[in-house]
């Protein structure tokens, strides 16, 4: 009898301390997840309606971007589209739907030379999430705001914003394997 009281001891004892392992794994992993997506985390946990599920989504977005080949542009490249971008932003004057049908446009290209399957919002949204998890933020709100206008329901405001979004987004991208600006030290 003493041994059967041992045997059972003993085994609840380690599957309390396997459901504490798997408990505090789950946690770590929760956390991580949470630092590394910020604003994108909890906009999965409100689009899926339960932590698990946007926890397994992120995961999944994560695993699909380490399959694909994302690479920073050239130097030159980077300031060749960074000139294309102020020549958008300057058109914005004259034609502000034009330039935001640009800045979108200039947005793909940046994004399919990273290595970014584009033709699908919804897609580039998510892919492009785990690199630039902050500003896809801007991304959205820039579709949204742009969507609005073409079925007529806002005004030019609505694009300017709309145009500051997307920079928000184009900005950061361009910023992938960009070496940090040095600043010489006056002696």
């Amino acid at each position: 009898m003493n041994q059967e009281i041992i045997w059972v001891g003993a085994i609840a004892i380690v599957l309390m301390a396997v459901a504490a392992a798997i408990y505090v794994n789950q946690r770590a992993r929760s956390r991580h997840l949470r630092a590394h997506f910020g604003p994108e985390y909890h906009h999965a946990v409100e689009g899926f309606g339960e932590r698990r599920a946007a926890e397994r989504a992120l995961r999944d977005r994560t695993r699909r971007v380490e399959k694909l080949e994302i690479r920073p542009l050239p130097p030159l490249r980077r300031d060749e589209l960074w000139n294309r971008w102020q020549a958008v932003q300057a058109q914005f004057v004259d034609d502000p739907a034009g330039a935001i049908g640009e800045a979108h446009g200039l947005l793909a290209t940046v994004m399919r030379e990273q290595g970014y399957p584009t033709g699908r919002f919804d897609e580039e949204v998510e892919l492009v999430s785990v690199h630039h998890p902050a500003a896809v933020q801007h991304y959205r709100e820039a579709h949204r705001l742009a969507d609005e206008r073409a079925r007529g329901q806002s005004a030019t405001e609505h694009l300017r914003l709309a145009m500051i979004h997307y920079r928000g987004l184009f900005e950061d991208m361009l910023k992938l394997g960009a070496k940090p600006q040095t600043r010489e030290v006056a002696s």
